[in-house]
Protein backbone atom coordinates (compact mmCIF):
# COMPACT_ATOMS: atom_id res chain seq x y z
CA UNK A 1 0.00 0.00 0.00
CA UNK A 2 2.28 2.46 1.54
CA UNK A 3 2.33 6.72 0.48
CA UNK A 4 -0.28 7.84 -1.18
CA UNK A 5 0.87 10.24 -3.72
CA UNK A 6 -1.73 12.34 -4.81
CA UNK A 7 -2.89 12.83 -0.92
CA UNK A 8 -6.73 11.90 -1.54
CA UNK A 9 -8.12 9.21 -3.85
CA UNK A 10 -11.05 7.83 -4.42
CA UNK A 11 -11.01 3.67 -4.99
CA UNK A 12 -13.10 1.68 -7.15
CA UNK A 13 -14.94 0.61 -4.41
CA UNK A 14 -16.35 3.74 -3.48
CA UNK A 15 -13.83 4.02 -0.10
CA UNK A 16 -11.14 6.74 -0.09
CA UNK A 17 -7.62 6.66 0.63
CA UNK A 18 -5.36 9.12 2.02
CA UNK A 19 -2.20 10.33 3.60
CA UNK A 20 1.48 10.14 3.27
CA UNK A 21 3.60 9.20 5.66
CA UNK A 22 7.25 9.64 3.94
CA UNK A 23 7.05 13.10 3.66
CA UNK A 24 9.30 15.35 5.59
CA UNK A 25 7.10 18.60 5.53
CA UNK A 26 3.34 18.81 5.83
CA UNK A 27 1.79 18.75 2.13
CA UNK A 28 -2.05 19.43 2.18
CA UNK A 29 -5.01 18.67 -0.33
CA UNK A 30 -8.11 21.10 0.05
CA UNK A 31 -12.10 21.39 -1.27
CA UNK A 32 -11.73 17.30 -2.37
CA UNK A 33 -15.10 16.52 -3.04
CA UNK A 34 -16.71 12.98 -2.38
CA UNK A 35 -20.29 12.13 -1.74
CA UNK A 36 -21.06 15.40 -2.16
CA UNK A 37 -18.47 16.74 0.68
CA UNK A 38 -15.66 18.50 0.75
CA UNK A 39 -12.55 16.88 2.51
CA UNK A 40 -9.41 18.21 2.95
CA UNK A 41 -6.66 16.37 4.40
CA UNK A 42 -3.18 17.55 5.80
CA UNK A 43 -0.28 14.41 5.97
CA UNK A 44 3.79 14.27 6.65
CA UNK A 45 5.70 11.82 8.91
CA UNK A 46 4.66 13.56 11.97
CA UNK A 47 0.58 13.58 11.88
CA UNK A 48 -1.88 12.64 9.14
CA UNK A 49 -5.30 14.09 9.35
CA UNK A 50 -8.58 14.25 7.68
CA UNK A 51 -11.63 16.54 7.67
CA UNK A 52 -15.03 16.49 5.67
CA UNK A 53 -16.49 20.10 5.55
CA UNK A 54 -14.89 21.61 7.99
CA UNK A 55 -15.32 18.78 10.61
CA UNK A 56 -12.75 16.27 12.23
CA UNK A 57 -12.59 12.73 10.47
CA UNK A 58 -9.79 11.00 11.33
CA UNK A 59 -5.85 12.19 12.89
CA UNK A 60 -2.87 9.53 13.63
CA UNK A 61 0.35 10.38 15.15
CA UNK A 62 2.67 9.86 13.62
CA UNK A 63 1.62 10.03 10.02
CA UNK A 64 -0.14 7.04 8.28
CA UNK A 65 -0.72 6.38 4.84
CA UNK A 66 -5.08 5.06 4.47
CA UNK A 67 -6.91 3.10 2.41
CA UNK A 68 -9.92 2.19 1.86
CA UNK A 69 -11.59 4.44 4.36
CA UNK A 70 -15.34 4.10 5.02
CA UNK A 71 -17.60 5.08 7.18
CA UNK A 72 -21.19 5.19 7.94
CA UNK A 73 -23.36 6.18 10.93
CA UNK A 74 -22.32 2.86 12.73
CA UNK A 75 -19.42 2.00 11.98
CA UNK A 76 -15.75 2.96 10.51
CA UNK A 77 -13.33 0.36 8.55
CA UNK A 78 -10.02 0.97 6.66
CA UNK A 79 -6.69 -0.25 6.09
CA UNK A 80 -3.89 1.73 8.03
CA UNK A 81 -0.09 1.65 7.13
CA UNK A 82 2.80 3.49 8.73
CA UNK A 83 6.39 3.46 9.92
CA UNK A 84 5.99 3.04 13.76
CA UNK A 85 2.83 2.21 15.82
CA UNK A 86 0.21 4.79 15.86
CA UNK A 87 -2.23 6.71 17.95
CA UNK A 88 -5.33 6.77 15.80
CA UNK A 89 -8.05 9.69 16.90
CA UNK A 90 -11.51 9.22 15.39
CA UNK A 91 -14.84 11.82 14.97
CA UNK A 92 -17.69 9.41 15.81
CA UNK A 93 -21.35 9.67 18.15
CA UNK A 94 -20.46 11.19 21.70
CA UNK A 95 -21.45 9.22 24.41
CA UNK A 96 -21.60 5.99 22.47
CA UNK A 97 -19.90 2.64 22.86
CA UNK A 98 -18.15 1.12 20.20
CA UNK A 99 -16.50 -2.27 19.25
CA UNK A 100 -13.04 -2.20 18.15
CA UNK A 101 -11.82 -5.15 15.77
CA UNK A 102 -7.87 -4.83 14.75
CA UNK A 103 -6.87 -7.69 12.19
CA UNK A 104 -10.03 -9.48 12.75
CA UNK A 105 -9.13 -9.49 16.56
CA UNK A 106 -11.25 -8.25 19.15
CA UNK A 107 -9.39 -5.21 21.04
CA UNK A 108 -11.90 -4.51 23.28
CA UNK A 109 -15.10 -1.89 23.46
CA UNK A 110 -14.59 1.72 24.16
CA UNK A 111 -16.40 4.79 24.66
CA UNK A 112 -16.84 8.21 23.25
CA UNK A 113 -16.32 10.86 25.19
CA UNK A 114 -18.62 14.13 25.20
CA UNK A 115 -16.43 15.85 22.24
CA UNK A 116 -17.60 12.08 20.33
CA UNK A 117 -13.55 11.62 19.98
CA UNK A 118 -12.30 7.55 20.33
CA UNK A 119 -8.63 6.94 20.38
CA UNK A 120 -7.33 3.65 19.68
CA UNK A 121 -3.61 2.54 19.44
CA UNK A 122 -2.53 0.29 16.48
CA UNK A 123 0.71 -1.47 16.06
CA UNK A 124 2.42 -1.17 12.95
CA UNK A 125 5.44 -1.85 11.62
CA UNK A 126 7.07 -1.12 7.78
CA UNK A 127 6.13 -4.21 6.05
CA UNK A 128 2.53 -4.97 7.65
CA UNK A 129 -0.69 -3.15 7.74
CA UNK A 130 -3.72 -3.17 9.74
CA UNK A 131 -7.16 -3.89 9.18
CA UNK A 132 -9.38 -1.58 11.33
CA UNK A 133 -12.73 -1.94 12.21
CA UNK A 134 -15.29 0.41 14.50
CA UNK A 135 -19.03 -0.90 15.34
CA UNK A 136 -21.48 1.13 17.04
CA UNK A 137 -22.69 -1.58 19.78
Amino acid sequence: MSAISELIRVESDGSISFGDYTLAAKAKKDNFEYKGDLYKVKTCKEITKLESNGKFVYESVPGTAVCNFSQDENSVAFQVEGPDDAQITLELEEDAEYEITINDKNAGVMKTNLGGKLTIGVELTDADAAVVKVEKK
